[in-house]
Formats: C-alpha cells, sequence, structure tokens
C-alpha cells in the first residue's frame, strides 16, 4: 500500500521571497490544480522560485510556477508545466489585497506549497521589494548568526 504523505508537510518553498522582499500579511489559498499535478505535487516536482501572483478581473492567478509532469502522465492530456493556475480566497480578502496591492510597491509572492486536509495549499505574502542595502543586511546577519553558531559549536567541545 502506498504511504500517505504527512497532512501538513511542506511541497516546495521560495525561499528566494525571504531575501527579496519584505512580509507584510500572510495569507493560506486553494488551489485549482488538475489530476497529473497533484500527481506530480505527490512527489515533489515543482519550482516555486520564479512564480508569482497576478489579479485579473478580481480573482488571484498564480504564474511562473512549473509543476514539472510525471512520465506516466496520461496518454490523452497534453501538460503544460508552466500553465497559470487559479488561487482562491475568499472575496473580501482579495478584494483587501487589490486595495494593498494598487498602492505603491506592494506584490503578491507564494511563499511555499504545503498539503492541509488532503488539499494543496499556496501561502502567499503581501510584500514590498527589498533594496540592494536591504539585501546585503540580510546577507551581514546571515553570516554572523553563522559565525556565533560556530562559536557555541566549538565552545560546547
Amino acid at each position: 500500500m502506498a504511504k500517505k504523505p504527512d497532512p501538513t508537510s511542506r511541497i516546495a518553498d521560495n525561499k528566494k521571497a525571504a531575501y527579496n522582499y519584505f512580509f507584510e500579511e500572510r495569507h493560506e489559498a486553494g488551489m485549482v490544480l488538475h489530476g497529473w499535478e497533484v500527481k506530480a505535487l505527490r512527489e515533489g516536482k515543482v519550482q516555486l522560485t520564479d512564480g508569482y501572483v497576478l489579479i485579473r478581473d478580481g480573482e488571484l492567478f498564480l504564474l511562473g510556477c512549473l509543476i514539472h509532469p510525471l512520465k506516466t502522465a496520461s496518454t490523452h492530456v497534453n501538460p503544460e508545466s508552466a500553465r497559470t493556475k487559479k488561487l482562491l480566497l475568499k472575496k473580501d480578502d482579495i478584494k483587501r489585497l487589490i486595495g494593498k496591492v494598487e498602492q505603491k510597491g506592494f506584490t503578491l509572492v507564494p511563499l511555499n506549497l504545503h498539503w492541509k486536509n488532503g488539499f494543496v495549499k499556496c501561502e502567499i505574502a503581501l510584500a514590498k521589494g527589498k533594496a540592494e542595502h536591504d539585501k546585503r543586511d540580510t546577507i551581514k546577519d546571515r553570516e554572523g548568526k553563522r559565525e556565533v553558531e560556530r562559536a557555541m559549536k566549538s565552545h560546547n567541545r
């Protein structure tokens, strides 16, 4: 019998997003997927780093998220890895996000894909782009934390 994935497990993370953006708000949205996409997600065949969320006619769509089809995909279905996927969110949340995105500098970025109660969910964030000096500060902080961890590790030995 096939082993089912952990219901709260992560499928893919967008690690590049935390480097490029400051996150203001986070939302969890459902996704409209085809059957072959769900099977590919169970195998982890997804790339989220170049993905972004677009608002069109009062609906949210995920673009740039690549779900690579399995070799055993059905013969009568032509899988398209860069297909635009619709995101499902409450209408009030979408209206509020539209108002915020129309403000200067805000965008919607996908953070991760994960399983929740057998459904695929996409965590999106209302984000503001970082300037170059902010990115350098992020790198400096990360390097400083690594140095402290190394010092603590060698001290504990």
